[in-house]
Order: C-alpha cells, then sequence, then structure tokens
C-alpha cells in the first residue's frame, strides 16, 4: 500500500489557531465533567501501568494483584481496564490476575524507542501475545516519519499487525511530544489507522512532552475523518503525564466534542496512567 498517496485523501490538519479554539471549548466545557459519573467512565478507561527500570517479578505481580482486588476494595467502582507491562511481565500479570477480566496490556516493538531490527520488534510483540496479552502497544518509527518514509513505517505496522492476530487489540504509539506539529501527528495517525491499529496513543511517557490536549485534539478529528471515510471506529487512548480527576475529565471532554459519546466506553477510549486511578478513587470516595 502506498500510504504517502492513501494521506491526500484525507482531510489536512487543523491549522494551530483551529487547534487552539477547539482546546479552549472543551476546557470551557470540562469542568461540567468533572463529576462522579465522569470519573467513574475514566477508571473503567485506565490501562493501570508499570513501566519502570526497577519492575521485577515480585513488584510487578503485587501491582496486578492490587488490579484484580479492586472491585473487592472499592464496591461499586469499575475496576481498571487492562494492566500494562513490559513484554517479560505478561506471565506474571496472568497469574496475578487470574480469572478478573482486567486485560493484560504489553508493550512491544521495541519500545519505548522503535530503534530495533523489524525481526525483533515482531518476534517480541509475537512472545507478548503467546505470553497471554490481550492487547500490544507498539511505538511508530518516529525518524521514518519525520523524514516523509511513511511508506516504511506502515508497511512496519502492518507486519505487527499480522503479527499479533486479528484477535488482539493493537494501539499504536505516535509520540506526539517528538512529532510536534499538527501535520505530522495527523500524518501518524492516519498512516497507523490505514495499517491496521485498534488504537492510535499520544506517548510512550518517556520523552519530555508526553500527552497534551493539542496533540489529542490533532488525533480525534484524524480518527473522525477516518471512521467518515471508511466506516471504521478506532479509538483514542491518551497517555502521559495524566494524573488529576481534572486532566482526565478535559480529556473526557475532547473525546466527547470531537467523537461523540460512542468513543467514550474502554473499547474506544482508554488512558494509560498509574498515580490517576489513586486520584479518582479519592475523589470519588470523598
Amino acid at each position: 500500500m502506498s500510504y504517502a498517496v492513501r494521506l491526500s485523501e484525507f482531510a489536512p490538519a487543523p491549522d494551530e489557531a483551529r487547534v487552539a479554539e477547539l482546546v479552549a471549548r472543551a476546557r470551557k466545557a470540562a469542568p461540567k465533567n468533572e463529576n462522579a459519573q465522569v470519573w467513574k467512565a475514566c477508571l473503567g478507561a485506565i490501562d493501570l501501568t508499570t513501566l519502570s527500570v526497577t519492575d521485577s517479578d515480585r513488584s510487578v505481580g503485587e501491582f496486578a494483584g492490587r488490579a484484580a482486588r479492586f472491585a473487592l476494595e472499592h464496591p461499586g467502582l469499575p475496576a481498571p481496564a487492562s494492566v500494562c507491562v513490559y513484554p517479560v511481565f505478561v506471565d506474571v500479570v496472568a497469574l496475578a490476575l487470574g480469572s478478573s477480566p482486567i486485560a493484560i496490556t504489553s508493550v512491544a516493538g521495541g519500545f519505548p524507542s522503535s530503534q530495533t531490527f523489524i525481526e525483533v520488534k515482531m518476534l517480541e510483540a509475537a512472545m507478548a501475545v503467546e505470553s497471554g496479552a490481550d492487547e500490544v502497544d507498539v511505538v511508530i518509527s518516529v525518524g521514518e516519519l519525520m523524514d516523509g518514509e511513511v511508506d516504511r513505517m506502515g508497511g512496519t505496522l502492518e507486519l505487527l499487525r499480522e503479527e499479533v492476530g486479528e484477535e488482539t487489540v493493537l494501539k499504536v504509539i505516535l509520540e506526539t511530544g517528538a512529532l510536534g506539529t499538527p501535520e505530522r501527528i495527523r500524518d501518524a495517525a492516519l498512516v497507523a489507522m490505514m495499517a491496521g491499529a485498534d488504537f492510535v496513543k499520544t506517548s510512550t511517557g518517556k520523552i519530555d512532552v508526553a500527552a497534551t490536549p493539542e496533540a489529542v485534539v490533532v488525533m480525534c478529528e484524524a480518527v473522525r475523518d477516518f471512521y467518515e471515510r471508511t466506516g471504521r471506529k478506532v479509538g483514542v487512548k491518551v497517555a502521559g503525564g495524566v494524573r488529576t480527576p481534572a486532566e482526565a475529565s478535559l480529556y473526557y471532554t475532547i473525546v466527547e466534542q470531537l467523537l461523540g459519546r460512542e468513543w467514550l466506553g474502554p473499547k474506544l477510549f482508554r488512558i494509560g496512567a498509574s498515580g490517576l486511578l489513586d486520584n479518582l478513587v479519592e475523589a470519588l470516595e470523598q
């Protein structure tokens, strides 16, 4: 597939003035979504994440065990959507979660930089699924996109889509803080969706600029355009630096305004976070 050619079939990225206008509109409306109903929805959308250099079998097992006990410890509140870890810990999470309906998410494909051999990316993704991952998060090659090599970038994502299989949810991380401009973010999102992504995701959380309202606006515009032209709904995952209930409400509002309430369940909306869960629970149980 020629991704470079197909990009011209879609609407151009919104300019910075339009992005600023849409963010301002969402900020104005967001306080109305600072309520228990929305915060419960955000709880159920969390990919509870630990991606630390200090992760170990013990620490990850305890982390996942806490997620498994969430429903018992907080009756009436939805449990997180998934637990997200490095691929080597997928089997540890599976053991800790037991029969819990919480999904297992694994990063793969040379996370967080995507700077490794394609064969390594494919093997890592396949091994994550074989170990029990329900969902796999991979990173685009940012350098390829910035050099205009969108066909090469998209081809790699196609191979990873094939490797994980259609039954596994594939989330593609754009690393929007590195891409910088609406045009690059739009191109990255569209190529990822054309290559088969089930979600487009903002960030790895491993560089200085993580999720921003501006990037999510551009992503949502691309998702809407893609849906209108193909009929396929792709989800949005906000990850990196989302910690407070107010921040969660703002991102919820952006998705609500640009894509509609049908996008606000965990099948199409996720928040990658760790500390957010505790802060939402505190706000809900006050």
